[in-house]
């Protein structure tokens, strides 16, 4: 349990917040005494924002669709009725769907990829700006990956390669705004198996060839990484909180690699 206050009376809108790293980000964030809004489109985010609240935090749960521009636009509304206005937004939303070599993908799977992964952080970036820029303050941390230099996710890749680009480019045009913009290139992380996927397939067994090359992705991340070992979620939350908070002051469109050495 983390026992500093670095977001007393800040308010933090975290998505998809309802298992993985985000709700580890919105859980400790909490601790740390921020407003959390937690946003995701899994009814799921409900439960951990009850889990916050019987702590004693601040918590708002939302279920939006952020794939699309209306989502974000109600996310950010409804953390503006409650809490007045949004100090930081964690960009966490994300994640392969399908792992195989690219010319295996299907055009609406490749269309998939990239709705999952660019556009909830596109969304939520122009979301929140506005109130941003209008107060000359803000913070946002967008959720990025090292699998911009991988194998078997090259739609997932080349989304987070945006991803990269949007950080840069907005923390560019608005440092003069009181704004800052980073984002962390996650590395492979340990986590508990997901309550909903993100794959219908990966509810059921997966055949031999598909087994293969998702063992591929891993051996490939493990040897990539100078740790040779996956993360945790921990690990992730911690390099997250720290761009989040005024001990990162002086940082802006930067991109951390938090991969064991791999730098992606």
């Amino acid at each position: 349990m983390r026992t500093t206050q670095r977001f007393a009376g800040r308010t933090m809108i975290v998505t998809g917040a309802a298992q993985g790293i985000g709700r580890g980000v919105a859980m400790s964030a909490a601790a740390e005494g921020a407003n959390v809004v937690l946003v995701d489109r899994a009814t799921l985010v409900e439960e951990v924002a009850a889990g916050i609240l019987a702590a004693g935090g601040a918590a708002l749960s939302v279920n939006a669709d952020l794939e699309t521009y209306a989502g974000a636009q109600a996310m950010v509304a409804t953390a503006t009725a409650a809490f007045g206005h949004v100090d930081i937004l964690i960009n966490n939303v994300g994640g392969t769907i399908w792992a195989k070599p690219y010319e295996h993908y299907a055009e609406a799977e490749i269309e998939a990829e990239i709705r999952r992964s660019l556009f909830p952080t596109l969304w939520g970036c122009r979301a929140v700006l506005p109130g941003m820029v209008e107060r000359r303050a803000g913070v946002i941390v967008n959720v990025s990956s090292i699998a911009t230099r991988g194998i078997h996710r090259v739609p997932y890749a080349a989304a987070k390669g945006g991803v990269n680009a949007l950080t840069a480019s907005l923390a560019f045009e608005h440092a003069a705004d009181g704004i800052r913009i980073n984002a962390v290139a996650t590395g492979g992380t340990e986590a508990p198996p997901r309550k909903i996927p993100r794959n219908t397939q990966q509810q059921s067994e997966q055949s031999e060839q598909e087994s293969k090359w998702y063992q591929a992705i891993v051996d490939q991340t493990v040897s990539s990484s100078l740790m040779h070992r996956y993360g945790t979620i921990e690990e992730q939350v911690g390099v997250i909180l720290f761009l989040a908070s005024d001990e990162a002051s002086y940082m802006t469109g930067t991109v951390v690699p938090v991969g064991g050495g791999d730098l992606g």
